[in-house]
């Protein structure tokens, strides 16, 4: 192609941004960001909605995400109460995971991978 900087532009892909929330962000919101991080196409982060959090929720947070998954239907709540007018505009999916694994846990992996999975195909968005 005679334009290089043309051909770079049409072939840009936007990389997904998806948000983790858990508890306190300390076991599943961060294994799911290590996990989802290594995918192509994709930038996770992750945050706690408690207010010992590593990395606390914010509305920073929350706008940059494409695709929220928030570990309990509780959090999802929190956010809804917390940040209503981010709430009503974004897509947030409950993973209903519950707070019984250690960070990188094999078992928590496999269902992190199983839930998430199908929502990173982008013909399905």
């Amino acid at each position: 192609m005679r334009f290089p900087v043309i051909r770079q532009l049409l072939d840009f892909k936007k990389m997904l941004r998806i948000l983790f929330i858990c508890e306190a962000n300390r076991l599943r919101s961060p294994t799911a960001e290590t996990i989802f991080s290594g995918y192509p196409d994709v930038e996770a982060r992750s945050a706690g909605i408690g207010k010992e959090a590593t990395v606390p929720v914010s509305a920073e947070l929350l706008d940059w995400a494409d695709l929220i998954f928030v570990m309990e239907k509780r959090h999802r709540n929190i956010i809804h109460s917390r940040f209503k007018e981010i709430y009503l505009r974004k897509r947030i999916i409950c993973l209903y995971i519950p707070d019984e694994f250690e960070f990188m846990d094999p078992e928590l992996v496999s269902l992190l991978e199983e839930k998430v999975t199908p929502y990173l195909d982008r013909s399905s968005q």
